[in-house]
């Protein structure tokens, strides 16, 4: 046989399906279909919500899982999107700083309930008499729950790039566009896929609020397990509640093991180490796939697409401060930056200022301020316990990539547990035993967003080079020398991470945790999330107005004095290379 029918021969044995091909076309085939057959729902008339209202039957809680699973999807797949030009235009230019991270420090306080407040009425109107805006409103909502973990992470990752990969881009000449896509995006996935699993619970966790919508007189119910949740809560049905919980177990572990462990298994080859991982994440999912020849060869073109797409020569615009001679113009731009940049934060306090004063006082801000500082001492402390207990927890697993793999799916869904779902069990026992609702409430605020300390601990202790603990090892550093002067310093910009989003997260969660309700009861802790909660629930617009900006103005100081200091620190004394 010649040499060429012999790479024919070779070729067309490649390209020929095998039993792994039938398999994955069956799983590629049967998500089209629910993915079709969920967003057909999305473009019926606004009047079917009416004429099916969601049930408690059991029965319907797959089609309400497919509804939610797919607005979580969509919305992690904007998040996704704003993540990378978000942070790195953040991370790359000082001035685009100076706006952006105190702009995302006000996104992440702003609580869900804000969004929804303005957004609800502008979507529902952008698509008048239709599903879609509907559904547009609440994929907004749970986009906001999502997208600012998500930043963070590649900001965080994107400023801790070690300097000898940074010099070697710059000894092969590569662009702008081409340092991100080989450089970048390739050292910050690590911690950016464990904030999307940290992200895609978090949706879980405010899923009630963006499905079963209520904002003064508009009130809109989607089909989905957080208005099944909702409404079980309002009729004290505690199967049903169990029923909601199984589906969200059985949801979470099918995108586990379909989504995020063939993510986590493919993207362990962009881990930064000089040595050999031990024990490389697995999964059956990417392996399946890796097996197959005909679906192989049919992406191979995408391949050649994103190879081609991602070697191009770009020459990004310069976001970084020129300077010339002794820096006098890049000084002079600085302060005209900074002049703008005051002048409209005093133009949109003037507005906020006119609008607010027309039927609030100063009494109604001492009141809110003074509620504000309640719930600021309630997400410190949580926090703080928080740090003690889950920073060890993580690390211990995160060194042990095949723990982590069992772990995950329980991670995301404790991560993923509403609060409302404990309502229930806080709400009888507290009135049952006379406990006082301002301390007993609080765990609620922590308990959704304690698990981004978690996820984003596992990230850094799983990134953490093998040759330096084995460096460690040779050097006999054992004990308390081991945790602070190895393990805390590799994990510090991680754990920094992880504290922002779930503090930000814990003023986000107290909207839901200091009002709690089950039946008829209703239980109310002093705080800003439950003022703001009462104020939305009246369509009070201007209370609503002035208890987001307190929860703005407090958060952005508290991560000013306190999280930014520490990222800078993390950046100039616990940089790996």
């Amino acid at each position: 046989m010649k040499p060429r029918d012999t790479r024919t021969a070779a070729i067309g044995r490649a390209l020929r399906p095998n039993v792994w091909d039938v398999v994955a076309l069956i799983l590629v085939i049967g998500a089209m279909v629910l993915i079709v057959y969920g967003g057909e729902q999305t473009v019926a008339p606004l009047s079917e919500l009416e004429r099916s209202p969601v049930s408690l039957d059991p029965a319907n809680l797959p089609l309400y899982a497919l509804r939610t699973v797919l607005r979580m999807l969509l919305a992690i797949v904007c998040s996704t999107i704003f993540t990378f030009i978000y942070a790195a235009i953040t991370a790359k230019s000082r001035r685009a700083e100076m706006v952006m991270i105190p702009v995302l420090d006000i996104l992440q306080s702003v609580p869900i309930l804000g969004f929804l407040t303005f957004t609800v009425v502008f979507f529902m109107n952008l698509f008048p008499s239709q599903v879609l805006g509907a559904e547009l409103a609440s994929v907004f909502a749970i986009f906001t729950s999502q997208a600012w973990n998500m930043t963070f992470s590649m900001y965080q990752s994107m400023r801790n790039v070690p300097k000898d990969l940074e010099e070697a881009t710059q000894s092969f000449h590569l662009s702008g566009w081409q340092r991100f896509w080989r450089l970048d995006v390739p050292f910050a996935m690590p911690g950016l896929i464990w904030n999307a699993m940290m992200s895609m619970s978090g949706g879980w966790f405010f899923v009630v609020a963006s499905e079963a919508i209520t904002v003064g007189n508009t009130t809109v119910t989607l089909p989905g397990v957080g208005s099944y949740v909702a409404l079980a809560i309002q009729q004290r049905d505690l199967p049903a509640i169990f029923y909601a919980i199984l589906a969200m177990l059985l949801v979470i572990i099918a995108y586990d093991q379909l989504l995020f462990r063939p993510i986590i298994a493919w993207a362990d080859k962009f881990r930064f180490e000089q040595t050999a991982s031990g024990e490389p994440p697995t999964s059956w999912m990417l392996d399946l796939f890796r097996r197959t020849r005909a679906l192989r060869a049919v992406t191979l073109p995408f391949s050649a697409i994103n190879r081609a797409v991602s070697n191009l020569r770009i020459s990004l615009p310069k976001l970084g401060i020129q300077t010339t001679g002794k820096g006098q113009p890049s000084r002079l731009i600085d302060g005209l930056w900074l002049g703008v940049v005051l002048a409209g934060t005093a133009y949109a306090a003037w507005l906020t200022y006119r609008y607010l004063s027309a039927s609030l006082g100063l009494g109604d801000v001492l009141v809110v301020f003074s509620d504000g500082l309640i719930t600021l001492l309630r997400v410190i402390i949580l926090i703080s316990l928080a740090t003690l207990i889950w920073v060890p927890i993580g690390v211990w697993i995160g060194l042990r990539p095949k723990l982590a793999e069992r772990i995950q799916p329980l991670a995301q869904f404790l991560a993923a547990f509403p609060a409302n779902l404990a309502f229930p069990v806080f709400v009888v026992a507290i009135v049952s035993f006379k406990l006082n609702p301002n301390i007993w409430l609080s765990p609620l605020m922590i308990l959704g967003t304690q698990w981004y300390i978690l996820f984003n601990v596992i990230a850094g202790a799983s990134a953490f080079p093998s040759d330096l603990r084995e460096a460690a090892s040779s050097l006999h550093l054992g004990g308390w020398r081991w945790w602070f002067k190895v393990i805390l310093p590799g994990i510090f910009p991680y754990y920094v991470t992880g504290a922002i989003t779930a503090s930000g997260g814990s003023w986000n969660a107290s909207i839901v945790a200091e009002v709690a309700s089950w039946g008829d009861t209703h239980l109310n802790a002093t705080g800003l999330g439950a003022y703001i909660a009462s104020a939305t629930e009246a369509g009070d617009f201007r209370r609503v107005v002035l208890g987001i900006a307190t929860m703005c103005i407090l958060v952005t100081l508290f991560n000013r004095l306190v999280w930014r200091p520490l990222y800078a620190f993390g950046e100039r004394r616990l940089r790996l290379g």
